[in-house]
């Protein structure tokens, strides 16, 4: 079981690059803290408090967390439980060992913090201590933990979450049980001590080391890297691709990290796997955890209805657009549907120009148009084909992953802003297939009004990441954004005037 038990957390902790852990609670407290900032670090929730924010660890005993699961849907990677519970594929379970608090045992159950073996903890923040120090041991440094929604106070009632309430015992049994884990908490703060965590109550207790207000600013800082509020003229895109896996779960935290990073458009994509590739491409062997063809891969990787019904409100909620890189006219139909607020064409199909002709010809929204393995001949192509849409976004790229600096050409971006001057609807853009932001900062410079990165959500053994990704469990996108808001700061304005700051040192007399 223990190393069972290691393999599992290592797995998850090993796709977030900070140190920094996040155990929640249900408190009410927990509806003070932003849901961006918990992204990008690892979180462990108690009992259903994954409702509040999908944790990638759930630890629980009590048979009505289940009920509560299967109303809301699993959205944990790991279940740490005693219970029968089973939950769809793609979540894991590992049974454990539930351990009931007497009075003879609580100090026990103190001491097995800092044991080897891992038990369920009647107590259960005490069980995600335990994952907490086991995630330090296996990085080999400390971590600092955050404890959100453990308020002690049962009198404040719950965090608000979607759907019924579920709860176990009389309001007396609970109040008498919240009351008593107060201590047991401080009593873990003492045994941790020199333990490699460094625990921070988050909330308002005389223990507490930071208020829900000061994690907030602490976990969200302004995206412009402290720079005064702008009204930025260049949109940033996360370009999710199929990193998501076709997990919903991991599609949000996607989203919600891309957000907190300061985006301004999640993009996806979408194909119809069984018209788009051929029978023998579907059929031919590869092996990753959907099956063992390149169609069961791509299959899976794929969202559906639902999915992308839950992206536009995961994003409407949240205030960040999303649209989709739209592969074939199959696709271009379905998701019309989801009304999204541009639609891409990449390069991949700019040869199919019969369906690209389909969708100048229909669209009544802004086309993102990516001109990768084109020509002059292909531009004055498009610029005729889509004369009639409402914008459309010139998208200089380079197909190559990654793209060699000598192959960027982010010179095309000037060309398509003087193409802007004589036509408004032209708004020039930037692909980014180049390593890190220096490119993308270039491309703002030479009149780039949108820019577009890779990102994708940890490592996996299996799937493929294209080597430009931006890695949404570190800060690697913020930095990139915050790049692009200094460069647009940088470059100002084309009119020449005296700026505020300047000053004659020698005035005529």
């Amino acid at each position: 079981m223990t190393d069972n038990f290691s393999s599992l957390v290592d797995g998850i902790a090993s796709t977030y690059g900070t140190d920094t852990i996040f155990i929640l609670g249900k408190g009410p407290s927990a509806d003070e803290v932003p849901p961006e900032v918990f992204s990008g670090s690892l979180v462990i929730g108690i009992n259903d408090a994954e409702r509040i924010y999908p944790a990638d660890i759930s630890i629980f005993h009590a048979d009505w967390v289940i009920r509560s699961l299967q109303e809301s849907g699993p959205k944990a990677q790991l279940y740490l439980t005693s219970s029968g519970y089973c939950p769809s594929p793609g979540h894991k379970v590992l049974q454990a060992p539930y351990v009931s608090l007497t009075q003879e045992g609580a100090d026990l159950m103190v001491q097995r913090l800092l044991a080897d073996d891992f038990v369920v903890e009647d107590v259960l923040f005490m069980s995600a201590l335990r994952v907490a120090r086991e995630v330090a041991e296996l990085r080999g440094r400390p971590q600092k933990v955050y404890m959100v929604g453990f308020d002690f106070r049962p009198e404040l009632g719950y965090a608000h979450v979607d759907g019924k309430q579920f709860g176990g015992g009389d309001e007396n049994e609970r109040a008498l049980r919240i009351g008593m884990q107060e201590n047991y908490f401080l009593n873990a703060l003492y045994m941790l001590q020199s333990s490699g965590l460094d625990v921070h109550h988050v909330g308002s207790r005389s223990y507490s080391r930071l208020t829900t207000e000061e994690l907030a600013a602490k976990f969200r800082p302004d995206p412009a890297g402290g720079h005064p509020v702008h009204d930025w003229q260049v949109s940033i895109i996360a370009e999710l691709t199929t990193n998501h896996f076709g997990d919903r779960n991991r599609m949000e935290r996607m989203v919600r990290a891309a957000h907190a990073a300061g985006a301004d458009f999640i993009k996806v994509q979408k194909r119809d796997v069984d018209t788009f590739y051929s029978a023998e491409q579907l059929a031919a062997p590869y092996r990753s955890p959907f099956g063992t063809t390149f169609g069961d891969y791509r299959h899976q990787l794929e969202l559906t209805g639902e999915d992308f019904a839950f992206l536009d409100t995961l994003c409407r909620q949240l205030g960040i657009g999303w649209f989709v890189s739209v592969l074939d006219e199959p696709s271009y139909n379905f998701v019309l549907d989801f009304n999204p607020a541009l639609i891409k064409l990449p390069s991949t199909i700019s040869e199919h120009t019969d369906y690209l002709s389909r969708v100048a010809a229909s669209s009544n929204r802004g086309i993102v148009l990516s001109t990768g393995m084109t020509d002059k001949a292909y531009e004055a192509w498009v610029l005729e084909t889509f004369r009639n849409v409402p914008q459309l976004y010139l998208m200089q790229a380079n197909s190559a992953y990654p793209s060699p600096a000598r192959d960027c050409n982010v010179g095309v971006v000037r060309h398509y802003h003087r193409l802007s001057k004589s036509n408004p609807r032209i708004i020039p853009a930037y692909s980014s297939h180049d390593e890190g932001w220096f490119g993308s900062a270039l491309a703002v410079a030479a009149g780039a009004r949108m820019v577009e990165k890779h990102v994708k959500f940890g490592n996996s053994d299996w799937a493929h990441f294209d080597a430009v990704a931006l890695d949404l469990t570190t800060s690697q996108f913020r930095d990139y954004v915050g790049k692009m808001r200094e460069a647009e700061i940088l470059i100002g304005s084309e009119e020449k005037a005296i700026a505020p700051s300047e000053h004659h040192k020698y005035r005529r007399s």
